[in-house]
């Protein structure tokens, strides 16, 4: 199959994760990551690959899953849910919801995201799934396509199980996946908050996570502790154009997983800077159109292409392969088409990005064909 190649001038240069035997940070916990959200790449690690219980880390991947329930269109914030016996039942952090109750999605994803309420997770999962094990096959079969091989769920909520675990480098995966839905940062940035019950009394939230109070740029996601797991947490900032997600697991007390993730994205933002390579909002230009009403179509990446650098760089030349298979009406707008390779100055393949089109391209009628031809003869061709 023919194949359409354009060339792009662009900079950049690719910095190496840092290594916890070569670093300074000293941190307490047994294992720790900090990740750039958009490349996903690995700036710092410890034991990343080690698996622990996470605890309501478990949630990240929760909030995952009722996010995409929602973007798919098969839930909506407003819809009410029905509590269970089974999720009023539940055990640990929970914001004592009653069998028989019923509150809005909207109200129980600020539930579990403020409070990790165990009871308003369960009560999601019933809802989307229909019963918690499918819920949570659900859960390992996404941990899967995204790459988190290392993780396995048995629960939504995160109680101890010597059969759920994960480690740092997934919950990192997963976080990053979650954070592609922006609106669950207006839910887990919320410090205190309330629950207003059928009978109008009301349950204060406080926000598990400190940080988002007194670390600035702080806006999620979601702390973790059981005896088993230790005091955990996976984290989000933003300041200007860089995005870190860092995760801590195992840290002896609540105190010191703040000090670490503190101190993880201090690094972050003191070390670093986020370089756009290529905007998704600029075009790579346009490539033929088979069959469609239209001849020709733009195209562009699907996401910034973006890298890190450190905050003493210069960026670096780069080029873009862009391959386009055929073009063949009808097309809708966001659809895949092709990917961008992007290449050093060693011609080397650095990393390859998905490419779309951002309109809708019907197919020809018997008119289109006309003017399409008419267009061809009189431009001499």
């Amino acid at each position: 199959m023919k194949k359409i190649m354009l060339a792009l001038l662009v900079f950049g240069l690719f910095i190496p994760c840092v290594h916890a035997e070569n670093d300074s940070l000293n941190l307490s916990s047994e294992s720790a990551i900090l990740m750039d959200a958009e490349s996903g790449k690995i700036l710092y690690e410890k034991n990343i690959q080690e698996k622990l219980p996470m605890a309501s880390m478990t949630k990240i991947m929760s909030m995952l899953l009722i996010m995409e329930s929602i973007n798919a269109g098969n839930l909506n914030y407003e819809e009410t849910v029905l509590i269970s016996e089974n999720a009023s039942g539940m055990g640990g952090s929970q914001v004592f919801l009653q069998a028989g109750e019923e509150y809005t999605v909207d109200d129980l994803l600020k539930c579990i995201a403020v409070s990790s309420a165990n009871d308003a997770v369960v009560a999601m999962a019933e809802k989307i799934s229909g019963s918690v094990d499918a819920f949570v096959e659900l859960m390992n079969k996404r941990a899967k396509e995204l790459g988190a091989n290392n993780t396995n769920f048995t629960n939504p909520h995160g109680l101890d199980d010597e059969n759920h675990y994960s480690t740092a480098y997934d919950m990192a995966l997963i976080a990053k996946e979650l954070l592609k839905h922006e609106e669950i940062l207006k839910y887990t940035s919320i410090y205190e908050d309330y629950l207003t019950k059928p009978d109008g009394s009301q349950v204060w939230l406080v926000n598990t996570n400190r940080l988002v109070r007194f670390y600035d740029g702080v806006d999620g996601l979601k702390t973790g502790y059981t005896t088993e797991a230790g005091y955990c947490l996976t984290a989000t900032a933003k300041k200007e154009d860089l995005r870190l997600i860092s995760v801590v697991m195992k840290s002896p007390s609540a105190e010191d997983r703040s000090s670490d993730t503190s101190t993880l994205l201090s690094y972050g933002f003191n070390s670093f800077k986020s370089n756009v390579i290529y905007s998704k909002d600029d075009s790579l230009g346009s490539v033929r159109v088979e069959k469609g009403k239209i001849s020709e179509v733009d195209v562009y990446l699907k996401e910034d292409a973006t890298e890190i650098l450190s905050v003493t760089e210069k960026p670096a030349d780069y080029t873009f392969n862009i391959k386009v298979d055929k073009i063949e009406a009808p097309v809708k707008a966001n659809t895949v088409i092709g990917t961008a390779e992007i290449i050093d100055n060693n011609g080397n393949i650095i990393d390859e990005v998905e490419i779309i089109v951002k309109e809708d391209i019907e197919s020809a009628g018997f008119f289109d064909y006309l003017k399409q031809s008419f267009k061809l003869i009189t431009s001499g061709i």
